[in-house]
């Protein structure tokens, strides 16, 4: 049985809507966390400092060594959850692309885990992301592609024309 369902793809790509359905068809309560938990819960001084994150006014995200060494207790922290018993929906955004998954393959190592790339064509998550409001405009388009590059995954999904639930009772069916 899957332990951990890693979902990764671009702002407003639809992973949170995933989650969201996933969490409502399987089995068993899964919690959902990710990195915008992560980013919620560091104090709002790394949100503009060179250390912590920052968010470009052209939607890119810069990462500091601050960020990287909260990162990296998290994604700890998250793994030894999933060892303890708890199943996890992982909401991530690889920035790094390969190196970003090797970070989280390395903590997970042992845990039987699905990892799903959610794909969105870059105009269609652009627009999702305007009518949010609550995102820098630019950061879907910049992210689209850059967080799948290298990326090994079990599955795929697209959300360009397929809606949340839809996308989830396929990742769904993949992870028993």
């Amino acid at each position: 049985m899957t332990q951990v369902i890693v979902l990764n793809g671009g702002s407003s790509s639809g992973k949170s809507g995933i989650s969201r359905c996933l969490q409502a068809v399987l089995p068993d309560p899964w919690l959902v966390l990710g990195v915008d938990t992560l980013i919620d819960a560091m104090p709002g001084a790394m949100q503009t400092s060179d250390a912590g994150i920052e968010f470009a006014s052209d939607g890119e995200v810069i990462v500091g060594p601050e960020f990287r060494t909260l990162e990296a207790a998290w994604i700890e922290g998250v793994a030894a959850m999933a060892r303890a018993g708890a199943r996890l929906i992982v909401d991530e955004v690889f920035l790094g692309g390969a190196a970003s998954q090797q970070r989280w393959q390395k903590n997970l190592d042992g845990l039987r885990v699905l990892w799903v790339g959610v794909r969105c064509e870059s105009t269609v998550a652009a627009g999702r992301e305007i009518a949010r409001g609550d995102r820098v405009t630019g950061m879907a388009a910049s992210q689209a592609d850059v967080v799948h590059r290298g990326v090994v995954y079990d599955l795929e999904v697209d959300t360009t024309h397929a809606e949340s639930m839809e996308c989830a009772r396929a990742i769904a069916a993949h992870a028993e």
